[in-house]
This record gives C-alpha cells, structure tokens and sequence, in this order.
C-alpha cells in the first residue's frame, strides 16, 4: 500500500508524457502508471504538469557568515516556491568559504539545521586550497569551484592557470568535476583600470569592461587544460551564445565539457541591465540582444546541458552606487528559473516540457552523480512539483520567499504557477506558503573515488 497517490496528472517521465498516476511510499516513487489503487492520502492533479524536483546546481545562500545577504532558511524556501527540492551551495560568499574539511564541515552542519531542500556542496579551488581538496572530497563535495577572474572576495583567491591545473588533477583522481567562472583576468582588470582611468563609472562603462571575448579566452584555456588533466569541466553562466557555441565545439574536439546558462541571460538583455540598474548586475555582464538570441538557438539545438539560477544575493545597500563599478554582482533569482523557461522557452519558443525537465533535472543528476534524483520513475527519490503551465501571473515582491524580495524578475508576466513542491513524499511549498519545516539532507556523489 502506498503512502501517497498523486492523481491524474501530466507526468514527465524518462520516456516522455504518461497521462498517470504516481504512487509514492517510504519516500521513494513506488510506480507511475494509470489507475493506481487507492491510499489514505491522495493528491488531485487533473489539469497540472508533474515535473521532477528541479535541481539547482548553482547558487549563494551565503551561510555562515553572511546570512542577512541570503541565509540557507529563507534561500532553500524560495527554492521550493520556484519548484527547487535539490541545490547545490557555491563556496563562497559564506564566511568562512568552503576550502577545508573544517569549513565543510561547517557549512553542512548550518545546512542541515535549516534547509527546507536536500542540498549538496561545493568545494573551493584556490591557491591555498590545493591541499586541502582532498578533505573537502572525502566529505562529499559535489566538485570544486574556481574563478579564472577576481571573485569580488579578498578571501577566495583566483585560480592562476597551475592552480586550476593542479586543481582539475585532484578533482580527476576522485571523478569530480571543476566548476569554473570563466572570464580572462587580465582582460577584465586591464579593461575596468581604462575604462575608470578616464572617470567611467556607468552601465555602459562596465559593460565595455567585460566583453565577451574575455569569456571565449577564459572557457578556451579552460577546456585545454581540463583535457591535459583529465578532468571532468563543468563552465557555469555562460552568458553568450558565443560561449555555448565554443564550448560545444571544445566538447565535440575531446574535452569533456557540460555548459550550464542562467535565466537571466535567456530573460534580460545589456539594456535592461541599463534600465535596472544595481538589480541586473552580475559578472559575466546581460549581453546585447543578437547574443541572447544566439543563446537560446544553441539551447533550442540542446547544446546547452544545465539551466541554474546563480542565485547571488546581496544586502540592498550593496546594490546602490553611483560607482557601478563598485555595486555587487549578483542576481536573485532562485525562485524563477522555471518561470523564464516556461514563459520564455516554452510558451514563446516551443521548448518542450521534457527538454525543461532534462535541463533542470535528469542532466544536472547525471553529471553530478546524484543517482537519486532527477527523474519520476520507480526507485528514486520521490521529488517532484505540480505546476498549472499556462496559468498568467505577475511576479510581486511579496510573493518573493528570499530574505531581501529584490529581483529583477519583479514586475515580469510569466505563464506557469508552481502549485506544490515535493520532497521525499512530502509537501513543502503548497499554494504560495511553506507547507513543512526544515526537512533537508545532504547528498554527494556516487561516482567519486578517489583513487
């Protein structure tokens, strides 16, 4: 006998739409089928789209340390209302970053004590982490993060190219893959010192700062030297269609290469950067309209593998200055990833529901060896969220569940309403609210080893 029923709903499976049942029992998918038999507590989804927990492999919750940025309680529950039973938290901009045993140790403990989602870690790559990825490892790091360019934090240092070669040889050893944040320091640097030597300090000014030649030069040198140490490269926000196109052809040439986008870069363009202000700030930078065009044609041809929101939130004073320059980059956007791929993609482009599924779900599981999660079918882990898909709403700041409500997705029409979000069997966001308390577990990898 199950312990639950999910009823008569559009369910996206591995092998495409069943028009289905769901049991669930022990918090695990029992079976998916038509007319399953009845049980003493039955969820009705006529009339909904059942889609896997989406799994958000890209994000800041900013805990401990800097908690009235984010913070994991406020940050996990915006993840469920936009449909989220799985992240995996960046190494920074906590305080202390994630570069030892210790500071992992750490950071799981806060996790577990407040995340309403299961969650996963990241490990930092920097010079003075090199010997300590070993530790973090061993505790379950989902893999390890490097920037290839200033982070904007004293205490998480670039990787120069040795650091990140010795870094991807570790990470090879125990089949980790390296995240990195690929934009050319000297570019950039050499780019913002002119820009500002002549009293730029405008939108515009640091636009011209951060061109995308300096993502193609940084995801290049990337790729050969993940090849050279055989390691797996995962390149998050890549912002140009130019970058998905390069690195499709890096990986077509040998590298073992996954390309992760973000919302932002499918929703907003350069100009509504200028228009937003401070709120639309991230690093690499909106791009013009051609390149966002070109984004979303490699991602309609499915060279794209990963969508993640690269929820980076700040204190909203930290996103006011004359100098934009100075005002912090991030976006806050956890809970509207899949509204940007329902509106955008679906609605206005056609993007099938199962690719939405793949790209937030089966594909991050399966690169991250998380065999648990990402699919509804028998066996895994019984994640899932019910959305009406053609159901129009404005985006208020109060319906934001993060700490500060301030996204640039405010004020936006999407077509799509998360109804219910499913955690092993569980309901913790139903209907605009939080359902259930902090419930959240920590998962890692099945394919690290270590040898």
């Amino acid at each position: 006998m199950a312990d639950l029923v999910i009823r008569g709903g559009r369910v996206i499976t591995p092998k495409g739409f069943v028009c289905a049942d769901i049991a669930i029992e022990d918090g695990l998918f029992q079976a998916v089928a038509p007319e399953l038999p009845g049980c003493a507590q039955e969820i009705d989804a006529r009339g909904l789209v059942v889609f896997p927990g989406l799994l958000d492999v890209h994000l800041h919750f900013n805990e401990p340390g800097r908690t009235e940025w984010e913070g994991i309680a406020t940050g996990s529950r915006a993840l469920a209302a936009g449909g989220g039973t799985l992240f995996f938290d960046m190494p920074l901009n906590s305080s202390p970053c994630t570069l030892d045993g210790a500071s992992f140790d750490l950071k799981r403990a806060a996790m577990e004590q407040s995340s309403a989602t299961d969650f996963g870690l990241w490990g930092g790559l920097t010079p003075e982490s090199l010997d300590t990825l070993d530790e973090m490892a061993e505790r379950g790091a989902i893999g390890f993060k490097a920037f290839m360019s200033d982070s904007g934090l004293p205490e998480f240092a670039r990787a120069d190219d040795l650091t990140l070669y010795k870094g991807m040889q570790v990470a090879a050893r125990w089949g980790l893959p390296v995240a990195v944040h690929a934009e050319s320091e000297e570019l950039t640097r050499g780019l913002a010192q002119k820009a500002r030597a002549k009293g730029g300090c405008g939108v515009r000014d640091y636009l011209q700062s951060r061109p995308v030649l300096a993502e193609l030069e940084a995801i290049q040198r990337a790729a050969l030297l993940a090849k050279e140490a055989g390691a797996k490269l995962h390149i998050v926000h890549v912002s140009s269609g130019s970058g998905v196109v390069l690195a499709h052809q890096l990986r077509a040439a040998g590298a073992d290469v996954t390309i992760e986008t973000c919302p932002h870069y499918l929703f907003f363009t350069e100009d509504d950067m200028e228009r937003l202000g401070g709120v639309a700030k991230c690093a690499p930078p909106l791009r013009s309209a051609d390149e966002r065009a070109e984004l979303w044609s490699s991602l309609l041809r499915g060279e794209v593998d990963i969508v993640a929101s690269d929820h980076s939130p700040a204190e909203p004073r930290m996103k006011q200055d004359q100098d934009f320059f100075r005002v912090w980059g991030g976006i806050a956007g956890v809970q509207s990833t899949l509204n940007v791929l329902l509106e955008s993609g679906h609605h206005e482009r056609g993007l099938p529901l199962e690719t939405i599924a793949q790209l937030t779900g089966a594909a991050p599981a399966r690169r991250f060896g998380i065999s648990s999660k990402g699919e509804i079918r028998a066996g895994l882990d019984a994640d899932c969220t019910l959305v009406a898909t053609h159901e129009p709403f404005v985006l208020e700041a109060e319906r934001l569940c993060s700490r500060h409500r301030a996204s640039p997705y405010v004020g936006a029409t999407f077509r799509g309403m998360v109804r219910r979000t499913i955690l092993r069997g569980k309901t913790i966001f139903q209907e605009g609210a939080m359902a259930a308390p902090g419930t959240g577990k920590m998962v890692r990898p099945q394919s690290a080893r270590g040898e």
